[in-house]
């Protein structure tokens, strides 16, 4: 079957990480989850690169180093059991991309979710230490409680980013029924 050339945003973002990321680059996943965008982010930067992962899940952490102990790709990450928020307190070098994967962790607690003042802090953290031309991608879910307000409240603080230092886009899908996610991304032009 061939494959679509339109993509669901998760697809979009990591095309766009593909890009993006080489062997060797500094990454962050700002969201671990159940660990699927950390091993894939550890795939793209090869031997000498490092990832960050942050969640303040006990059981997101776990997921997430059993799937890099699985695939072989522990040594190349960070697990940081800690909001994204405080990312400023614990990455310190310029980094190349920051994944985030909006709402509740896939198969755990519906009322933990990500909130948008957090996210947003993340975010200017992310854009402190990003490289320029590196790249930040948001994929949003709004079918959750407090899922479309997230968004209202992350495209109002992005829309407002001077147009001289950082482009950013919003991908979604218009037809689709029960809230498809959409995806954010930024890029840095150049550096502060």
């Amino acid at each position: 079957m061939k494959e679509n050339i339109l993509k669901r945003a998760i697809e979009i973002s990591k095309d766009i990480l593909k890009t993006v990321v080489r062997e060797g680059d500094i990454v962050v996943d700002c969201t671990a989850g159940n660990g699927y965008d950390t091993v894939f982010l550890a795939k793209l930067i090869g031997e000498k690169g490092k990832v960050y992962t942050f969640d303040i899940q006990e059981k997101a952490i776990k997921n997430t180093e059993r799937k890099l102990s699985e695939t072989d790709l522990l040594d190349k990450v960070v697990l940081i059991h800690d909001g994204h928020e405080n990312i400023l307190s614990h990455v310190k070098e310029n980094i190349k991309c920051a994944m985030f994967n909006l709402g509740y962790l896939p198969g755990g607690d519906h009322n933990i979710t990500t909130s948008p003042k957090n996210v947003i802090k993340a975010i200017k953290g992310c854009l402190k230490l990003l490289s320029p031309k590196g790249i930040i991608t948001i994929v949003c879910y709004t079918g959750h409680t407090g899922g479309k307000n997230e968004l209202k409240e992350l495209i109002n603080y992005l829309v407002e980013l001077d147009q001289r230092k950082y482009m950013v886009i919003n991908y979604k899908i218009l037809n689709q029924i029960n809230s498809p996610p959409q995806m954010i991304a930024v890029e840095k032009q150049y550096q502060e």
